[in-house]
Order: C-alpha cells, then sequence, then structure tokens
C-alpha cells in the first residue's frame, strides 16, 4: 500500500511537470492522482475506492483547471472583438503571473464567417513563446480560435 501512494505522489509531480498539457488537462490529471489516493485510502475495497477517486478527481481537477484558462480566452476574445489590426493588447494573468501580448491581424470572410489571424506573445517564466493563429467569429460575438 505504500508503494501505491508512493507512486501516486511520485506520478503527480512527474505530471505537474509536464510543459505540453494545457491547465486543463495538467489539472484532471493531478486530480485523478489525488483522487485515487484519497479513494484507496478511505474505502474497504482498495481498488474500486481508488478508480472512484480517480473519476471524481479527474471532473474535479479539470474544473478547475479549465476555470484558470478562461481568464485568457476572454482576453484574447477582448482583444480579436475591440483592437484595432496591429494594435496589441496586453494582460498578465492574475492566476499565474504569465504575461501576454496579442496582436490581431486584419478581418475578412471566407465561408460566410469573419476570421482575424493573431499573434500571442506569452511570456512564462521568462521564456517567450510566440503562437500565430487564426480565429473565427460566431454569431453570439464570441470568437474561436481554430489554429
Amino acid at each position: 500500500m505504500k508503494r501505491i501512494i508512493a507512486s501516486l505522489v511520485l506520478g503527480a509531480f512527474l505530471l505537474s511537470a509536464v510543459g505540453c498539457a494545457d491547465k486543463a488537462q495538467s489539472g484532471a490529471g493531478l486530480g485523478a492522482l489525488t483522487g485515487a489516493a484519497v479513494g484507496a485510502l478511505t474505502s474497504k475495497n482498495k481498488i474500486s475506492g481508488a478508480a472512484i477517486g480517480a473519476g471524481i478527481g479527474a471532473l474535479l481537477g479539470y474544473a478547475i483547471g479549465n476555470e484558470m484558462d478562461k481568464y485568457d480566452k476572454e482576453q484574447i476574445n477582448k482583444t480579436l472583438e475591440t483592437q484595432p489590426s496591429g494594435r496589441p493588447m496586453a494582460w498578465k494573468n492574475p492566476d499565474n503571473g504569465t504575461q501576454y501580448e496579442a496582436t490581431p491581424g486584419t478581418p475578412y470572410s471566407s465561408n460566410d464567417k469573419i476570421y482575424r489571424d493573431i499573434t500571442i506573445k506569452a511570456n512564462v517564466n521568462g521564456e517567450e513563446k510566440d503562437v500565430k493563429a487564426k480565429a473565427y467569429r460566431n454569431a453570439d460575438g464570441t470568437w474561436v480560435l481554430v489554429q
């Protein structure tokens, strides 16, 4: 049992170090590992307790991680909706301190949708990352990143 708990804790630390997953995915993984550990420790049937705990933990972790990403998505949506072409908008995520600058391109139409290209620069712990993406505008006024 101690080996299982040690493995779960080690897995949680390794998963938290993975940089390619978004916050929702990382939250789901960490939630699943934590839930599995709690479920195994508190249930009479260790295996089913771990499985149920992992499922509940994954759902809760995903919800929390996804919520943290929403702030940045809202700022990108605001940039695409309000900023003139070529004028950057900057913000800092209050939860993780990551600094962003997004610069929208000129709107254009394709397949009955309005599109804008956008360049997003992120400063994560002093390391700059650039992403070029494309978004289209929904009928409700929100923008959806597609690339």
